[in-house]
């Protein structure tokens, strides 16, 4: 965490991947980040992963550092509470700073972008869909679509079968566009104090990634598409292979420099150069290699069968050669000093409420003009209900407590 954006106030309305990490992502830049959820949490409160007494530790991975209110948005007033934090000033420092609102989920009656814009000219509503046409998708139906789950696996008998990946991919390329088109909304008004409405289709995610990498044009201008080719690196050569005490790791060779060094580390350069005479190519191109994969991975499957993960290290150790091992999440977590407090100020060892106390990522970033602070703990449900009703709307406790007794508003349960 650090404090670059401290002056700003966001309010988020949001479930599962997305809108969280976007709004996550601000409040990791120290912006004030007021989740608004229905009493009793929203429906990705419960998600899995989970803790033995039924906390979710995903839920609390996506919204670290963020304020909790709970309010009765099925209701008219709840609704009326929730508009009037989403277009209140900002916060002290900077009261134009307000007015921004994040959200994946379909608008309720008087929290669309006109109801918002009307009570406050300036308001930034950024909104995720998933197809542009307003239908509903979510990640895995988008990855489906974009051909990559056909591409990924192996080819020939049993392949062709999709593989739908469980990394998120096209949510979390979301929640990052979400994060960077709020800074962009908030200069312009800046600059013209002019508010707008940002939206944005996971589908169009989907596509515009799929397109930047190439795989539209090589259809359009080349008529084929990438085969399925198992772990092989698709354009150069990488490919996993298997060790002597039962790991693997995946070897990659993207440039002649890491294709020298992978020859002298494992003493296969002559037969690597053999390679290449006897099938003609050559093999300090990307081209050559993924073209000679099969005899080259031949070779280095005979070379790392024959030694353990350790030796292996050892003999990569300084030589350039770019490598790394499988590891499954308990071997990541126990195992990868970069997954450690003690020796990455990426984590911070925080205690959750309400879940214990574990290893928990901040920011992955380091701003020279910015000292990083530790990761903050994610709220429990409504922990802030009251205090952002009396400094945000100047509710008096007579009022607030009208509004728990009516069923309105709600603290942590």
């Amino acid at each position: 965490m650090n404090r670059l954006l401290a002056d700003l106030r966001i309010v988020e309305f949001s479930a599962f991947v997305a809108a969280p990490l976007g709004g996550m992502t601000m409040a990791q830049f120290g912006a004030e980040v007021i989740r608004i959820d229905p009493i009793g949490g929203g429906i990705d409160h419960d998600r899995w992963p989970v803790a033995a007494n039924g906390a979710s530790l995903y839920w609390a991975g996506l919204n670290k550092a963020k304020r909790s209110v709970a309010l009765a948005l099925d209701q008219p007033e709840g609704r009326e509470l929730a508009a009037a934090i989403a277009t209140a000033p900002g916060p002290a420092n900077n009261p134009s700073g307000g007015g921004i609102v994040l959200t994946n989920l379909p608008p309720r009656p008087g929290l669309d972008y006109p109801s918002l814009k009307a009570r406050r000219a300036d308001l930034i509503l950024l909104r995720l869909t998933g197809n542009r046409d307003g239908s509903a998708a979510v990640d895995y139906t988008v990855n489906a679509a974009s051909g990559l789950p056909l591409v990924t696996g192996q080819s020939g008998p049993g392949g062709g079968m999709p593989v739908n990946h469980v990394l998120p991919a096209w949510d979390i390329a979301a929640g990052l566009y979400l994060a960077t088109a709020l800074l962009a909304a908030e200069r312009h008004r800046a600059r013209t104090r002019d508010g707008q409405e940002v939206t944005a289709a996971l589908s169009d995610v989907m596509l515009a990634t799929v397109g930047n990498l190439g795989y539209i044009g090589d259809v359009q201008i080349n008529g084929r598409a990438r085969p399925p080719i198992g772990n092989d690196l698709y354009g150069s050569f990488g490919r996993d292979f298997a060790t002597a005490d039962g790991r693997r790791l995946i070897v990659i060779a993207l440039t002649p420099r890491q294709w020298r060094g992978l020859g002298r580390a494992t003493g296969l350069s002559e037969k690597f150069a053999a390679i290449g005479a006897l099938l003609g190519v050559d093999l300090e191109t990307e081209t050559g290699r993924y073209e000679a994969r099969d005899l080259i991975g031949a070779l280095l499957s005979r070379w790392c069968a024959a030694r353990t993960l350790a030796e292996i290290a050892a003999a990569f150790a300084g030589t350039g050669v770019l490598w790394g091992p499988f590891q499954d999440f308990v071997e990541l977590v126990r195992s990868d000093p970069r997954c450690s407090p003690a020796t990455n100020p990426l984590f911070a060892d925080v205690a959750q409420p309400g879940i214990g106390r574990y290893p928990t990522p901040g920011l992955p970033l380091d701003f020279s003009a910015a000292p990083r602070e530790p990761a903050r703990p994610a709220p429990q449900l409504g922990e802030h209900t009251d205090a952002v009703l009396a400094e945000v709307l100047g509710l008096s406790e007579r009022d607030i407590a009208r509004l728990h007794a009516s069923g309105i508003a709600a603290g942590p349960p």
